[in-house]
């Protein structure tokens, strides 16, 4: 078990699995909007339409996975330990298992497809995205382990544009605006290159505003962050001409706008909660 409290763990799962079964329903509609308005419904886009499998048993299918899908996120909202070797472990084998789940709907959806290809389109990108969250995570829990011992007095001054307070999230935004694309450029095809399409237009804004906010939350105003963003992608496109001739460039604000604005965004929650933490006891009670 990844949790050791199993009844947060059963509600993670089954709310997360709903939200997943949802989703399926979701792209089935979008995959074919008419079909709910008169036309004949199939599930041939809800992550099951190999044309061997009956139309029931793929329905069937579609909804276990996006089952699994989403109770296997939904778990992963919560911590998985609270010592160092134990959260690798767990993580590790949480990773495993939803490795599985997707190659198990990969093989049931491309059967007939080479080997090397089903790595390159899915099991890369997926591995690549879940580094990339875990990642996120300890560079919170770092960030929080610094926070306490600042406010216990325990930790050096400010460093020159806190560099040192930055240091984690530089190697967070590498990942991000280096290593992430780069591998999604390397496995994209080339006359449909989807998985860089997600890349610029969800994965890097959102990634970058997250980030940026929970540094500029922990940590204050932190200029070097966005910076290395856009310096990550202007690394990025001089090394993505190898695979495709794309026009990146516009990434590049897309990088630093995100970071610096979710920085700023993080930084005015500090300020709020520091206000309310200096406020005397009952003050804006009435009474």
């Amino acid at each position: 078990m990844f949790i050791d409290d199993k009844k947060r763990a059963l509600s993670r799962i089954l709310i997360g699995g709903g939200l997943g079964v949802l989703g399926c329903l979701l792209l089935g509609w979008l995959s074919q909007p008419g079909a709910l308005f008169g036309g004949s419904l199939t599930w041939d886009f809800t992550f099951c339409y190999n044309s061997n499998v009956p139309e029931a048993l793929g329905a069937a299918l579609g909804f276990l996975f996006w089952f699994l899908f989403g109770a296997e996120a939904g778990i992963a909202t919560l911590p998985f330990a609270d010592e160092g070797g134990a959260v690798v472990l767990r993580s590790l084998a949480h990773f495993g298992v939803m490795a599985a789940t997707m190659w198990g709907w990969v093989t049931v959806n491309f059967p007939y497809e080479p080997l090397p290809g089903l790595v390159l389109t899915f099991l890369l990108p997926f591995t690549l995205v879940y580094i990339l969250v875990w990642l996120g995570r300890w560079v919170g829990w770092y960030a929080e382990v610094g926070e306490i011992r600042s406010r216990l007095g325990l930790a050096p001054g400010p460093s020159f544009l806190k560099w040192r307070e930055t240091l984690p999230h530089m190697a967070y935004a590498l990942v991000l605006c280096l290593a992430v694309p780069l591998a999604l450029r390397a496995a994209d095809a080339v006359d449909g290159p989807l998985l860089s399409v997600f890349y610029a237009g969800v994965l890097l804004p959102v990634g970058a505003f997250i980030t940026g906010s929970s540094l500029g939350k922990r940590r204050g105003f932190c200029p070097l962050y966005p910076l290395m963003c856009g310096v990550g992608i202007l690394m990025f496109i001089p090394m993505a001409r190898l695979f495709s001739n794309m026009d990146d460039r516009a990434m590049v604000p897309t990088a630093f706008v995100s970071a610096l604005l979710g920085n700023l965004l993080g930084v005015a929650r500090r300020r709020r909660r520091d206000r309310m933490a200096a406020r005397p006891a009952g003050e804006g009670r009435g009474g």
